[in-house]
């Protein structure tokens, strides 16, 4: 199988770590990856302005990059997931025929396509989980609690895998940190307000880390950690997972 590996524009400015830690983590489990340099940004957010004409030339774009790939592979829910609900409207075809029938968010795609049951990662730390909400409630990476169903949580299952790892959830596990991509720009009070509790929420926990999937839910709460100067961080689950690598 050949994966295209799909990192995000925030956090290939932002964040090359994580980028970084994807590609080392795949090629640990001995997978076929390659990480197609001409790509950039897949639209989400000039579509969630409202502004769709000028995200569908970044799909068709994208949709040429890597139709070759078996599998895309990228470490954000939030914009697997709008490849995932948006590309066969934007690029007027059939799911089938898009990307978007076979990209898959990495804890998604090591969890359920490959199965992964051991790492050689060690990270002895505590650590609580930030279920995002794209992640959480469009990706089913964890079980949402307005649902009567039984719980789980993929990236606790992937986590579990990493030696002398501590593992916490919030009391409110799947609330809401508030940053909502223009939301954060819009009703900045609200979100901040939103962001405080959750990060509070956290560190209640006695954890020296908040990991999710989306470092945009990070990157938030991470601002306020460091404007409200609390003993807490933040790192990307795919950090956690590669360590050591």
């Amino acid at each position: 199988m050949k994966i295209g590996l799909f990192i995000p524009c925030y956090i290939n400015a932002c964040y090359p770590q994580v980028g970084v830690a994807s590609f080392k983590l795949l090629r640990s489990l001995g997978l076929d990856v390659d990480y197609p340099m001409p790509q950039t940004c897949c639209g989400q957010p000039q579509a969630n302005g409202g502004f769709e004409h000028d995200s569908k030339p970044l799909a068709e774009h994208m949709q040429r990059l890597f139709e070759k790939y078996d599998y895309v592979v990228g470490p954000s829910a939030s914009c697997v997931v709008f490849v995932k609900d948006k590309y066969p409207h934007l690029l007027h075809r059939p799911e089938h025929e898009c990307i978007s029938s076979h990209i898959f968010e990495i804890c998604e795609f090591l969890h359920d396509i490959i199965g992964v049951d051991k790492l050689s990662a060690e990270f002895p730390h505590k650590v609580s989980v930030h279920n995002s909400c794209h992640g959480m409630r469009l990706l089913h990476l964890s079980s949402p609690s307005e649902l009567m169903i039984p719980h789980y949580n993929k990236l606790i299952d992937l986590l579990k895998l990493v030696k002398g790892i501590e593992i916490f959830t919030p009391q409110r596990r799947d609330e809401c940190c508030g940053f909502g991509g223009l939301f954060s720009i819009e009703e900045p009070d609200v979100s901040i307000s939103m962001g405080t509790d959750k990060v509070l929420s956290h560190m209640a926990t006695g954890a020296e880390f908040i990991t999710g999937a989306d470092s945009s839910c990070l990157m938030h709460m991470q601002g306020i950690i460091d404007r409200r100067k609390f003993p807490i961080r933040t790192k990307h689950i795919v950090e956690i997972l590669a360590a050591g690598l």
